[in-house]
């Protein structure tokens, strides 16, 4: 966490500053929370597969995950209100930086022809989703001991105001965006 609160505060804000041109520290934008969401459809009829994911999301991020449930029921998805289908975790502060620098230099260029994540995943008001197909590329995931292949959507909510402003720095922290 050091590293990357140290390299915000000293090289990314103030480039910030510089190319958007701030009048107040409190302007340039940082990020605010991570979080990371698995959905599992497959719980309805087997409830032990939420206690690997959850186990999986605690490995991968040094945190508990929080099981959610379903707010609707849908008859044609067999689902009933309050029925947990999908798992979060949501990183802030020490957590969500030390996630940022692995996820970025350690498990993205693990992901076979990586070139790069799409630009495209910004949503016009500063933040950032994109999914994983498999979270295996994580180093504390072993391959022996997960039952299946899952993947993850992991949404970067920032305090900027628009998408270039987020996109700059997501960039500066190290985003290995494609060309």
């Amino acid at each position: 966490m050091a590293r990357m609160a140290e390299l915000y505060k000293n090289d990314i804000a103030p480039a910030l500053m510089k190319k958007f041109g701030y009048k107040s520290v409190m302007q340039i934008p940082k990020l605010d929370k991570i979080v990371i969401n698995v959905g599992c459809g497959e719980a309805r009829d087997n409830p032990k597969v939420v206690d690997a994911i959850m186990s999986d999301l605690a490995k991968i991020t040094g945190q508990k995950a929080i099981p959610c449930k379903a707010k609707k029921s849908v008859a044609n998805f067999k689902l009933r209100e309050g029925m947990v289908i999908g798992v979060k975790v949501t990183l802030r502060g020490a957590r969500m930086y030390e996630f940022v620098d692995r996820l970025f230099n350690v498990a993205l260029p693990r992901v076979r022809d990586f070139r790069g994540i799409n630009a495209n995943g910004f949503d016009g008001r500063g933040n950032y989703n994109f999914g994983l197909k498999e979270q295996l590329i994580f180093p504390e995931i072993e391959y022996d001991k997960i039952d299946k292949v899952r993947g993850m959507d992991i949404c970067f909510v920032t305090t900027a105001k628009t998408d270039e402003e987020s996109r700059e720095l997501l960039t500066l922290m190290g985003a290995p965006f494609e060309k």
